[in-house]
């Protein structure tokens, strides 16, 4: 068995780093800085970052087919010109719940566009103010699920009839059918709940052998669940209590990267923990994911 290691490999120290996303092409990692509204590109090889500026929170940054990418700021789904630091809204959601803001968000392997909502100061015990939306090649939007605390990680099987998802203050990670033609969602079932003590279910990916990879929002850690079972196979702790997400990259898929967030921490805790706000690279895990999805619109 391989050693695990974890290293800090962007140095940012974002606000609420989040959404992880590796570009094969370019061996880049892209990911935001929700509250410090920004979208940034690190690069693998030459260790610089790319940075550009949004008007409001950035919930999300996914790349585009026809180039480029999307993003959601504020409640508005954009398209970003990297090359001219250009943004274009396409579509926006909740133009009636200014409360509201765009969280996660990942295209799924047909091209369209999953994103969901919550509301900006996260008090959502009553109210459940957030959903989940799709958004199609043609640029429509449709409205797949309501209800929703805090909208967070998704990712979808390989045959693409099983959609994971998270709604953190569930607490828990849930399966969904996933109709492949329309994007609509059935028959909702949890697959795991966490337990007390490992923290917030937040951003996830899945590995190429179908297993699920959890990032645990103050709990330090990013757990390996198998959805066949339920069960926890394992549990990576990051030196960082607000971890958020995570994706899979490097040259051939093996390397884990998560991100983290240092907004909340008081003094005393981020004393404690110098490196809060960083993305993380992990190691020796033994195994591979799986490349990214574009926008096709």
């Amino acid at each position: 068995m391989s050693s695990v290691k974890v290293e800090s490999v962007v140095k940012e120290h974002a606000q609420i780093g989040e959404g992880p996303v590796w570009e094969e092409s370019e061996q880049t990692l892209l990911f935001v800085d929700i509250a410090g509204q920004k979208i940034h590109r690190w690069n693998s090889a030459t260790n610089q970052i790319q940075s550009l500026q949004t008007a409001d929170t950035v919930g999300f940054a996914v790349p585009r087919r026809s180039g480029g990418y999307v993003a959601g700021v504020g409640c508005s789904i954009v398209a970003v010109d990297w090359s001219t630091q250009k943004v274009t809204s396409l579509a926006s959601v909740e133009d009636d719940k200014p409360e509201n803001r765009l969280n996660d968000g990942k295209a799924d392997p047909m091209g369209r566009l999953l994103a969901g909502t919550m509301r900006r100061d996260a008090q959502t015990a009553q109210v459940k103010p957030g959903s989940l939306y799709l958004m199609k090649s043609d640029l429509s939007v449709t409205k797949l699920l309501g209800q929703v605390d805090i909208s967070n990680g998704m990712d979808w099987t390989t045959d693409l009839k099983t959609l994971f998802y998270i709604d953190s203050l569930a607490m828990s990670v849930d399966a969904f059918d996933y109709d492949s033609a329309s994007g609509k969602l059935g028959n909702r079932r949890v697959v795991y709940r966490l337990a007390e003590g490992e923290g917030v279910p937040d951003g996830m990916t899945l590995d190429a052998i179908g297993r699920l990879w959890v990032a645990c929002y103050d709990g330090g850690r990013v757990l390996n669940i198998d959805p066949a079972t339920g069960k926890r196979l394992q549990t990576v702790s990051l030196p960082a209590t607000k971890t958020t997400s995570c994706c899979f990259g490097g040259p051939d898929y093996s390397d884990l990267y998560v991100t983290s967030a240092s907004l909340g921490l008081d003094q005393s805790e981020l004393q404690k923990q110098p490196q809060a706000g960083n993305t993380f690279r992990v190691t020796g895990l033994g195994v591979k994911g799986r490349p990214s999805n574009a926008f096709s619109g």
